[in-house]
C-alpha cells in the first residue's frame, strides 16, 4: 500500500489529527506555526492561534475543544473566541500540552510534556465536564516526559499512553464508568536513539509517537525519526510494518466515509536541509487505505 500526499501544505509539526464525520473533513495542528487546520473538499483552511496547541477535539455540540500550552480550551465554532475550560499548577514557560483526544464517554483527555527534557514532569489529565457548574479535571497519570499516544481499546477496557523520550508504550486497565485506572504496565518498549545518530545513518527505527486503534483492538503508532508506521496486535506485538516516505512521522488516525483510510502528520520542524531535500514531503498529511476500520473520532460532550 502506498502513502498519499492529502494536500500540498507543509507544517512545522504536525500532529493530533481526527476526522469530522458529520462535516466530512480532516483536522490536525501545528504546534509549532499556532495554527489548527482542516481540509474540506480539497481545500486547506487555517485558524492561528495565540498559543501553541498540542491537540483538538471535536464538541458534540459544535466547535472544538483544544489543549492549548497553559490549559485546556472550548471554542464553539471555527475561528471563534476561546473559552478557558481549566488552568493547571505548572510553569508553561517550561511544559506545554502536547498529544490527548476524547474518550468514549466525551472525557477530554490531555498530556503535558516538559520541554527541558531532562525531568520525567509529564502528566496526563482529564477533564470532564458538567452541566451544573465548571469542568471537573483529574489527574490519571504521571511520570514521563513527553506525553504521547493516548488511545483506548475498542471494549473500553484499555488505555495506552506512550513515554516517547523513552519509547515506551503502557498500558492500564479501564473502568470507563468510574473513570478509573488500574495498574499500567509496557504495552511495548523500543530500543533508544543511538548516540551521534544522524539522518541517513542506519540502526535506528525511531520512538512512538501519536497513535490510533482499529476495530480489532490493533494499535497504530507512529515511528518519531523512524520513517515508518507500526501494526501492533492487542499483545503488543508488530503485526505490519509501513515505511512512510519521510522521516519524522508524528501521529495516525482513521478517517473517510468507511474509517478506512489512515492519515498521517509528520513534522518538518528542526530537520536538517540534507533531509527536508532528500524527503520533501516532510510536514505534510499522509494518506494510505487500509483493509480494517479505524475506531470513529469521540466527541466532547458538555
Amino acid at each position: 500500500m502506498n502513502w498519499t500526499p492529502a494536500h500540498s501544505h507543509r507544517c512545522e509539526l504536525g500532529e493530533s489529527p481526527f476526522w469530522h464525520p458529520d462535516e466530512q473533513a480532516l483536522y490536525w495542528v501545528d504546534i509549532q506555526a499556532r495554527q489548527v487546520l482542516r481540509q474540506v473538499e480539497g481545500q486547506v483552511q487555517v485558524w492561528t492561534l495565540p498559543q501553541e496547541p498540542g491537540c483538538v477535539a471535536p464538541a458534540r455540540r459544535g466547535g472544538l475543544v483544544l489543549a492549548l500550552r497553559d490549559g485546556i480550551y472550548r471554542a464553539p465554532q471555527w475561528c471563534g473566541p476561546l473559552q478557558r475550560l481549566a488552568s493547571f499548577d505548572y510553569d508553561p514557560a517550561k511544559t506545554r500540552f502536547n498529544d490527548g483526544k476524547c474518550d468514549p464517554q466525551g472525557r477530554f483527555w490531555a498530556g503535558t510534556m516538559y520541554e527541558p527534557r531532562d525531568a520525567a514532569l509529564g502528566e496526563l489529565f482529564c477533564l470532564q465536564a458538567r452541566r451544573d457548574g465548571p469542568p471537573e479535571v483529574s489527574r490519571m497519570a504521571g511520570g514521563v516526559t513527553i506525553a504521547n499516544g493516548l488511545a483506548w481499546s475498542p471494549d473500553d477496557r484499555r488505555l495506552y499512553w506512550t513515554d516517547t523520550t523513552t519509547a515506551t508504550i503502557r498500558v492500564w486497565d479501564w473502568q470507563a464508568l468510574h473513570n478509573t485506572l488500574g495498574e499500567s504496565r509496557v504495552f511495548a518498549s523500543f530500543p533508544p536513539k543511538p548516540p551521534g545518530w544522524q539522518f541517513g545513518m542506519t540502526g535506528y527505527g525511531g520512538r512512538p509517537d501519536g497513535a490510533a486503534v482499529d476495530v480489532q483492538g490493533n494499535y497504530w503508532v507512529a515511528m518519531f525519526e523512524g520513517a515508518r508506521v507500526l501494526k501492533l496486535s492487542p499483545q503488543g506485538d508488530v503485526l505490519a510494518e509501513y515505511p512512510v516516505p519521510l522521516q519524522c512521522p508524528t501521529m495516525v488516525c482513521f478517517g473517510g466515509p468507511d474509517s478506512r483510510t489512515l492519515y498521517l502528520t509528520s513534522a518538518s520542524y528542526k530537520r536538517s536541509a540534507q533531509e527536508l531535500a532528500a524527503l520533501p514531503l516532510s510536514g505534510q498529511v499522509l494518506s494510505m487505505p487500509v483493509d480494517v476500520p479505524g475506531m470513529p473520532v469521540n466527541f466532547f460532550d458538555d
